[in-house]
């Protein structure tokens, strides 16, 4: 484990479990992404309502004791873990690589439905997006041409800051509630 970066790799995490401890893991990813597949003792809190307060309150164990968080590559569970810390709730430790790592790794796992992932509906929403709009540049007026520069912009922006308006908008549709 590597508490400087608070970081904890999928092999670490089974020596854990492996040695009897009994460990909290939170997956922050989408209900549709936890029922396709997720660690079998992970507890399911999606990022866009994690309360880190509520979470820290909700605990079995001691508040000094850590607990884990894991997403599907470790992107969405590091900037949880990083709301975790803002809020002065200093042991919680990132699982390494997400729920892919873990996997691949032969952690217990509970395999469910099968969704589309976020990843793939965003690129289905953005390709879909740009093409209808320059369609309608071509078909209507020449100004629905803002429609894919602002879809590549977003994608852009996206790409910089590691957020993705889309991606939220879509993670709150029905199917993946």
């Amino acid at each position: 484990m590597n508490n400087k970066k608070q970081t904890i790799s999928p092999t670490d995490l089974q020596a854990l479990i492996d040695k009897g401890e009994q460990i909290e893991v939170i997956d922050v990813r989408t209900p549709a992404e936890f029922r396709e597949l997720h660690l079998d003792i992970a507890q399911n809190i999606p990022l866009d309502k994690l309360n880190p307060d509520a979470v820290v309150r909700g605990r079995k164990r001691r508040q000094s004791e850590p607990f884990y968080i894991i997403c599907r590559s470790g992107s969405r569970g590091m900037k949880a873990c990083k709301e975790f810390i803002d809020r002065g709730h200093k042991h919680v430790i990132n699982v390494e690589g997400g729920t892919l790592a873990a996997s691949k790794s032969g952690l217990p796992m509970v395999d469910g439905k099968k969704a589309v992932s976020l990843d793939r509906q965003v690129r289905i929403a953005a390709g879909l997006i740009v093409f209808l709009g320059v369609i309608l540049s071509w078909k209507i007026h020449h100004g629905f041409l803002l429609v894919p520069g602002l879809i590549g912009l977003g994608l852009t922006f996206s790409g910089v800051t590691d957020t993705c308006g889309m991606a939220t908008l879509l993670s709150k549709m029905p199917w993946n509630a």
